[in-house]
């Protein structure tokens, strides 16, 4: 009940922030047009960025629902990862796109007009944005789901671009310049959602390192349901989205029985399943005796 439950609320902030988001992206960019401000049409991609997103955080909780099969014997987890990387890449032409255009504005003192609609538009954009920013990280905690909480931050930085719009809305009639250097600010902000983007994606791709609390956690079980381990060495790690393999080597003494020690092995796969939501696989090996203690 719990499992479907996670999943029901990340698909619940998915599609709010999709039809949330496309909405203010059509507004924003109709505004931004007619008035042609470069910031303004800048934050309304940015905005759409915010839907490709929730779209990657959909897709990621659909295909993390699909079981293994026999070409994908650990699941379909990192095609979430992957996906990011195609959308990481794309803001990051979007955003030298609108960097470059910020400039050449600044270059040829062009300046936008503004108006009360466009301001009532960006600061409806502010709330509801950091109200989607709220309930993506409270979703993301509830749950345990780090897309849920980097979504929401993606939500946060988009309602502090859209706060600087209204600024600068405020003070582009005295100063013509307001638009170009606010286009760069909104620009530089998509750049960095690339980075954010495209680092958080390479890192299960490569192979990051685990948590030090996960693998403290899985030497903690070991202990406490094989007291008699001498040792426990070369663990490693494996995550595919949200499924996660571990392997690790342990030695036992090398007069214990077969059977035995493949029962303490059982017993210690089936313990980081259940406590850890790890799938293991445990290697035994035995405890190196003495040649003189052996000939005994």
């Amino acid at each position: 009940m719990k499992k479907n439950w996670d999943g029901k609320l990340g698909y619940i902030e998915g599609w709010v922030s999709v039809v949330i988001n496309t909405g203010l992206f059509v507004l924003k960019y109709m505004v931004g047009l007619s008035l042609g401000s470069v910031a303004m049409v800048a934050d309304a991609w940015h905005t759409l960025s915010d839907t490709l997103t929730s779209i990657i955080v959909i897709f990621g909780f659909w295909i993390a629902a699909r079981p293994a099969d026999k070409d994908h014997p650990f699941g379909h987890g990192r095609a979430e990862a992957i996906s990011a990387v195609v959308i990481g890449t794309l803001l990051g032409v979007v955003g030298v796109s609108f960097l470059r255009e910020s400039v050449v504005r600044l270059q040829h003192h062009q300046a936008a007009s503004f108006s009360l609609f466009a301001v009532a538009v960006f600061s409806i954009s502010v709330l509801l944005k950091e109200a989607l920013a709220r309930f993506s990280i409270w979703a993301g905690r509830r749950i345990n789901a780090q897309s849920l909480i980097a979504d929401g931050w993606h939500h946060r930085s988009d309602a502090i671009a859209s706060a600087l719009i209204v600024v600068g809305a405020l003070a582009g009639q005295y100063f013509w310049w307001v638009d170009g250097v606010l286009g760069i600010c909104v620009a530089l902000l998509i750049l960095y959602a690339a980075y954010d983007v495209l680092r958080g994606a390479a890192g299960p791709l490569l192979g990051q390192h685990v948590n030090p609390e996960i693998e403290r956690l899985v030497r903690d079980i070991v202990t406490r349901t094989a007291p008699v381990t001498t040792d426990l060495h070369h663990i490693h790690f494996h995550t595919y989205g949200g499924h996660m393999e571990t392997t690790l080597h342990l030695r036992l003494p090398s007069t214990m029985h077969v059977d035995e020690a493949h029962h303490i092995a059982d017993a210690i796969e089936k313990a980081i399943r259940l406590e850890a939501h790890i799938e293991a696989t445990v290697h035994i090996e035995p405890v190196k005796v003495p040649y003189k203690d052996r000939r005994k």
